[in-house]
């Protein structure tokens, strides 16, 4: 491994033969670990979330399916605010809303921003592309309706972690086509190749042995969430010809992480093609970090940096140079 990983991050070594398991064995463990990870229990690891933040538990009809919302908005404004749609890593195959409470809550209330976090149908029930179709379908419902969300329907970002991270960027990369226009997008440790050489990048080998995240578990992702008539090209963002025409994007890697490699060349091919896009790396990471705070420390650095960044993007300037964010915090 590129480097030591915080200590508590031994109690989430991933110890499953993932690609042993059956399709039932997969919805089994995926029902257990989320119920773990929505308990009130697991936020000493999970994190708390911010107390300037409500949280409200509600559903988006779209064709076909109902998908649940977590919705976070700061408490004490009443004002219309910029939509940022978050979307929780898994693998395609597992993962909540409810994981990146702490991270959505935070953004909510220091953004400040009306943040809803989708939860999206997962495989081996609903393979890709179902999990991408939730996605960008609800962003477009979500600004067709910003009125009703208390949201601006020209101030919008999309964010994700790991898979979620995916989901996050191929919204952006239909959505510079066909609509809605984004102001930016946030990518954490994001996978961006899930075709056949997902795990042949350097960071994969370096950080096998990384306690989050491990090879057998990425290679079941892949197998579970990837039906064999779908060409994982349309679902690896790195492997898109053209990525010009991007809004602004951060990508935020982990040095510990196998998926390392994956933020850093997307970074690199989002410049080659005139796209605006900032990489960080930060030491002492591991995958998941940003739903993990608890056990890992440079997340609550990273979180500030998510923050200022959309931050910058959807709040423009007025012009007498005061933004409305510096204004609120005039008021305490």
């Amino acid at each position: 491994m590129r480097g030591k990983a915080p200590l508590g991050t031994r109690i989430l070594r991933d110890t499953l033969d993932w690609e042993a398991l059956t399709d039932d064995q997969v919805i089994a463990a995926r029902e257990k670990a989320n119920r773990v990870a929505s308990s009130r229990a697991a936020r000493i690891i999970t994190g708390f979330p911010d107390r300037r933040a409500r949280i409200e538990a509600t559903s988006i009809d779209l064709p076909g399916r109902r998908l649940a919302l977590r919705v976070h908005r700061p408490k004490d404004t009443g004002r219309k605010l910029p939509l940022v749609v978050s979307f929780h890593g898994g693998g395609f195959f597992a993962g909540t809303a409810a994981q990146n409470d702490w991270l959505n809550s935070h953004l909510a209330a220091r953004c400040p921003a009306v943040v809803v976090s989708v939860e999206y149908r997962l495989a081996p029930e609903h393979p890709l592309p179902q999990p991408i179709d939730d996605g960008y379908d609800t962003v477009v419902r979500l600004v067709e309706d910003a009125a009703q969300w208390g949201a601006d329907p020209a101030a919008v970002a999309v964010m994700g972690e790991s898979a979620g991270g995916t989901i996050a960027g191929l919204i952006a990369l239909r959505a510079r086509k066909d609509g809605p226009p984004l102001s930016a997008q946030a990518l954490l440790y994001p996978g961006t190749d899930w075709t056949e050489s997902m795990t042949e990048y350097p960071s994969i080998t370096e950080n096998a042995d990384n306690p989050t995240l491990s090879v057998s578990r990425l290679r079941a992702a892949r197998k579970v969430s990837l039906p064999p008539t779908l060409d994982p090209r349309s679902v690896s963002p790195l492997m898109f010809d053209d990525l010009s025409g991007l809004p602004p994007t951060l990508v935020i890697t982990a040095a510990l992480d196998p998926l390392a490699d994956h933020g850093s060349r997307y970074v690199e091919r989002l410049r080659e093609d005139g796209t605006d896009a900032r990489l960080t790396c930060y030491p002492r990471a591991t995958h998941t970090f940003l739903s993990t705070p608890g056990l890992v420390p440079a997340a609550r650095p990273a979180r500030r940096e998510i923050v200022a960044f959309l931050r910058s993007r959807l709040h423009p300037v007025p012009p007498d140079g005061l933004s409305p964010v510096r204004q609120d915090s005039r008021r305490g």
